[in-house]
């Protein structure tokens, strides 16, 4: 499973969970959440996020 990974400060964006502090769904694949989405931890800009696998 894909997971993406703020290069910042290690906070995991999973779609199975969203960021219901920021209004983003459970089920929001990363690619759909909007530009100006920011960390919810350190707030770093959606650039600085990097795709990883995970098992589960």
């Amino acid at each position: 499973m894909k997971v993406w990974k703020c290069k910042k400060c290690g906070y995991i964006y999973d779609s199975r969970i969203g960021d219901a502090g920021s209004g983003i769904k459970a089920g929001t694949a990363f690619e759909d959440i909007p530009d100006d989405w920011r960390c919810p931890r350190c707030a770093a800009k959606k650039d600085k996020f990097e795709s990883i696998e995970i098992e589960g």
